[in-house]
């Protein structure tokens, strides 16, 4: 039996109007996804100045600019594992106990980053403090961006689950933006000495208080319509959640981690390493590159919510399908453009950065790829195993290969996003006709 997130409910509240209380839910996601995530990325803005004062200072730059970024990417080693576990009870106990947990989880260390005693005070006690507090980090974040995509797919109407999923993602890529903003005003209202004194510790704090606000907020938000009535019903999955989402869904599996790969070249590629990349590639000045990125990650957010309306017109494969394409032709122009032109280099980075929107598209054929019972277990080992191993070797890839052609990010990006209209099209021909283009996961028998 064909499923959708709304399946374990009546016909007329799955087609029923978007109500004020899914609109409420949906922005309370959204925001405490976007302070989840500036908690999260916050960290990469400061790393220079973290580095300076976690390490030894007879350390050698390289050595501690390796160190640092270490302790950066030692947060996405512990996505995998802090999804798994949450997900788990998400399957078992409840959407929303997990919904408001990740967000307290990323609450603690954040704001303990911005208490903690530096090398000069500590010693070694201190970079081994930050690393615990980022691996924390790390597994709270693993929880929140597949169960922030379950639990808005699950309370608003089937038909509208594109636009959920779009809006959340756009909450999160806000986050990003709001890191950027806030590293952006203390690096000008300090000077140098400032910061590295006492000034870096201002956005820890700041996020970790954000982020207890954020839990009380979630606070009132209601367990999902689908699980409630999956519990009424005692129709939730006896067995492991993951042991029943890898044995009789390995093609959703197959699929959620290919896209994730295409969200990981989005995100990755276009949006946090193109700064740095422009720069070194055509002598765009550090101000000029940051601020079209800022331009850019925010195009990307209202490209999240214009994506996630086209699933819902199109069906998700279809508007996968069109914002693959359009991002595999705008990162070429963008590259290409910016190369022989760098004063066309906003509205370029402005328009690949709307088209990078097509990542809004990817929880949506998540959500409809599993069944409710183990929705969250599938979504989440699917999305977090493959963004550790794309998250982390795309930079790698890139860098190497870009000693070869100075064009490699862009045909990277172009490779994968081949990768994302193939899965379009696998969909396309797979679902049924007249369907949303996507095959939805039937239901495990119990």
């Amino acid at each position: 039996m064909a499923t959708s997130p709304t399946d374990a409910l009546p016909a007329s509240a799955a087609t029923r109007p978007l109500s004020s209380r899914d609109i409420r839910t949906l922005g309370l996601a959204a925001l405490g996804g976007a302070l989840e995530f500036y908690d999260f990325i916050i960290f990469v803005f400061f790393t220079a100045v973290m580095g300076r004062l976690f390490f030894p200072p007879e350390t050698a730059d390289w050595l501690r600019q390796l160190q640092t970024f270490g302790l950066f990417a030692a947060g996405y080693l512990a996505r995998p594992l802090g999804g798994i576990v949450m997900a788990h009870f998400g399957d078992r106990t409840g959407r929303k106990r997990m919904f408001t947990l990740s967000v307290f989880l990323m609450s603690v260390p954040t704001l303990l980053m911005g208490l903690l005693p530096t090398f000069a005070t500590a010693g070694y006690a201190a970079p081994v403090a930050l690393l615990a507090l980022r691996l924390l980090q790390g597994a709270a974040v693993g929880g929140e961006v597949p169960g922030a995509w379950v639990f808005v797919s699950e309370h608003v109407p089937a038909r509208r689950v594109g636009l959920a999923c779009g809006t959340l993602t756009a909450g999160l890529t806000l986050g990003i933006l709001l890191g950027s903003l806030v590293a952006t005003a203390i690096n000008t209202v300090f000077t140098p000495e400032e910061v590295l004194a006492f000034a870096w510790r201002l956005p820890f704090v700041v996020g970790g208080v954000f982020g207890f606000f954020a839990v009380f907020l979630r606070r009132w938000l209601q367990e999902t319509p689908v699980f409630e009535e999956m519990r009424q019903r005692h129709a939730l999955v006896r067995e492991l959640p993951l042991k029943a989402a890898l044995k009789g869904h390995a093609p959703a599996v197959a699929v959620s981690m290919l896209l994730t790969w295409v969200l990981t070249a989005g995100i990755v590629v276009v949006i946090l390493m193109t700064p740095t990349l422009v720069q070194q590639l055509h002598a765009i000045p550090a101000a000029r590159a940051l601020g079209a990125n800022s331009v850019a990650t925010l195009t990307l957010t209202v490209g999240c919510v214009c994506f996630g309306v086209l699933a819902d017109r199109l069906g998700a494969a279809r508007a996968l399908a069109l914002g693959t394409v359009a991002l595999l032709v705008t990162v070429q122009l963008f590259y290409r453009g910016v190369a022989h032109a760098p004063g066309q280099l906003v509205p370029l980075y402005a328009l690949v950065g709307f088209c990078v929107g097509v990542v809004g598209v990817v929880p949506a054929v998540m959500v409809h790829a599993f069944p409710p019972a183990v929705r969250f277990s599938g979504i989440s080992f699917s999305y977090n195993v493959a963004y550790a191993l794309f998250g982390g070797l795309t930079p790698l890839i890139v860098t190497l290969a870009m000693k070869q052609n100075p064009l490699a990010a862009a045909h990277y990006v172009t490779a994968v996003c081949c990768v994302g209209l193939a899965v379009a099209v696998y969909l396309l021909r797979k679902a049924p006709t007249g369907s949303s283009g996507v095959d939805e996961a039937p239901a495990p028998s119990r």
